[in-house]
């Protein structure tokens, strides 16, 4: 009896300094929602998603904006936060954004040379189009939409990436899916990709001639990780699980909170 005693104790004791112990910091994303031209639909459901995902994990708290002041490691007025103060960034922007040559840098260097993290979704590849370091950042820009919004046929290359496991081997999703310029699998770890014997390539603004059109990829900037994907410019699409699994996996990976394998690898023979 007293033997069952000291054990009940003892497990109490140790139950109670595990509660005792701090939780770890969660994580701050921040998430940038700002358009030049054309307005995407999706960005504030989009945004209410990824937030509401991040409380539902528990792994990150969410900050929106629909400005780029926060792109900046200057002190800013009040309690306005910075570059300091976040682990990622995730845009869905499109065009060219109010950023200054310091604010540029700045952010390049939060990637590059921090090793912080950021998501790219879809009109993130028509972001800053003139700002050539962007591209070199982020692996690819807009090159046309061939097919517009459609069935897109799509294989998936790498279901070992965070977030990628609800996918099935082969699938079609209605999204519009870009056609990629400046991107090569020599330097980017590509993870899905359109079937491209199921594509109309007769039509006139298909421009790769590689066949290779990409739709979700992952890479290294110096020390920091990078993700983009083209999907999410159907705004149900941030309804379905394995879209949200996705996106869930690439935040966990750019933040470092799990680790993948984005060595570049040339193409299967299945994407000719």
């Amino acid at each position: 009896m007293k033997l069952r005693t000291i054990a009940a104790c003892a497990l109490a004791m140790a139950a109670l300094h595990v509660a005792a112990q701090p939780l770890p910091a969660k994580k701050k994303l921040l998430v940038i929602g700002d358009e030049k031209g054309y307005r995407h639909e999706a960005i504030p459901h989009s945004m209410a998603v990824i937030e509401r995902l991040g409380r539902e994990t528990g792994l990150w708290d969410t900050y929106i904006r629909t400005d780029t002041e926060p792109l900046t490691r200057k002190k800013l007025e009040y309690n306005a936060k910075n570059l300091n103060d976040f682990d990622a960034v995730l845009f869905y922007t499109g065009g060219t954004l109010a950023m200054d040559d310091q604010q540029k840098a700045d952010f390049l260097s939060f990637i590059r040379d921090d090793g912080k993290g950021f998501v790219g979704v879809h009109s993130a590849a028509i972001t800053m189009t003139n700002w050539p370091q962007f591209a070199e950042m982020l692996g690819g820009v807009f090159d046309e939409h061939p097919w517009g919004t459609f069935e897109a046929p799509v294989v998936m290359e790498d279901r070992s990436f965070p977030g990628m496991q609800k996918w099935p081997a082969a699938f079609t999703i209605k999204d519009e899916i870009y056609q990629m310029k400046s991107f090569s699998r020599d330097r980017t770890r590509v993870l899905m990709w359109l079937d491209s014997s199921k594509l109309d390539l007769a039509n006139p603004r298909v421009h790769r001639k590689d066949r290779d059109f990409a739709v979700s990829w992952a890479r290294m900037y110096g020390k920091g990780r990078v993700f983009y994907s083209t999907l999410g410019h159907v705004p149900e699409n941030w309804d379905r699980p394995d879209v949200q699994e996705m996106y869930i996996g690439a935040i966990k990976w750019a933040m470092g909170l799990v680790d993948a394998d984005v060595t570049p690898r040339p193409a299967p023979g299945g994407t000719q």
